[in-house]
């Protein structure tokens, strides 16, 4: 079993990560800025801010992987990209595997097309969120290739504002969009948990992007 730290382990998609981790037997260490909602069991639950070096330093030194899942919005939206980059170095430093929830706008529209993000058009609102995603994928590609590193890209239509269908299974794409029948890109929070531990149990991807979706 593996200790696993999931940093923003009480949001939408980090405390399905922490709830999948803790099912399987893991020992599984969650900080947040905000107590969880509903504890699980046998879950380690740390108050406090990442953006103090101390966390961070405690949170990768007693683990074997870190999972970053921290919502780049509101009063983080600007600070993303300095613990991406403290991160990295610590989990450099300390040979800690580390893997990082990212956003969808990288994926490729189709095969050897264009980026989701070359084509749509996000409300003003939503771009430095989506920016901030882009830019932590750059961050993590130009790492030192000691850094051992992966980063999720969920569907499309991914969130605890959309009706949740949850089905117990997932696919992956390396570089194109997935979609149903329907055209639509869909991943529920505990189904892209399984992709994330089954990850971290079996990696696939060492130093990459992969896609999750129904």
């Amino acid at each position: 079993m593996a200790r696993i730290t999931v940093i923003g382990g009480t949001g939408y998609g980090g405390a399905a990560v922490v709830r999948e981790a803790a099912k399987r037997g893991h020992t599984v260490t969650s900080i947040s800025r905000t107590a969880p909602a509903e504890a699980v069991e046998g879950v380690t639950y740390v108050q406090g801010s990442v953006l103090d070096h101390d966390v961070l330093s405690a949170a990768v030194a007693g683990a074997d992987v870190v999972f970053e899942a921290v919502a780049p919005r509101g009063d983080m939206t600007d600070k993303v990209d300095g613990l991406v980059a403290d991160l990295v170095a610590l989990a450099d430093q300390q040979g800690v595997r580390v893997g990082f929830l990212g956003g969808v706008s990288s994926m490729l529209t189709s095969e050897g097309g264009p980026r989701l993000f070359d084509l749509a058009s996000p409300p003003p609102e939503v771009l430095p969120e989506i920016e901030v995603g882009l830019r932590k994928l750059a961050t993590l590609k130009a790492a030192p290739e000691s850094v051992d590193w992966f980063y999720v890209s969920p569907a499309a239509e991914f969130g605890s504002w959309l009706p949740q269908r949850v089905t117990g299974s997932y696919r992956i794409s390396d570089d194109v969009l997935l979609t149903d029948d329907n055209g639509t890109s869909y991943i529920a929070a505990p189904d892209l948990a399984l992709a994330v531990l089954d990850e971290i149990e079996h990696p696939a991807h060492r130093r990459a992007r992969f896609h999750v979706a129904l």
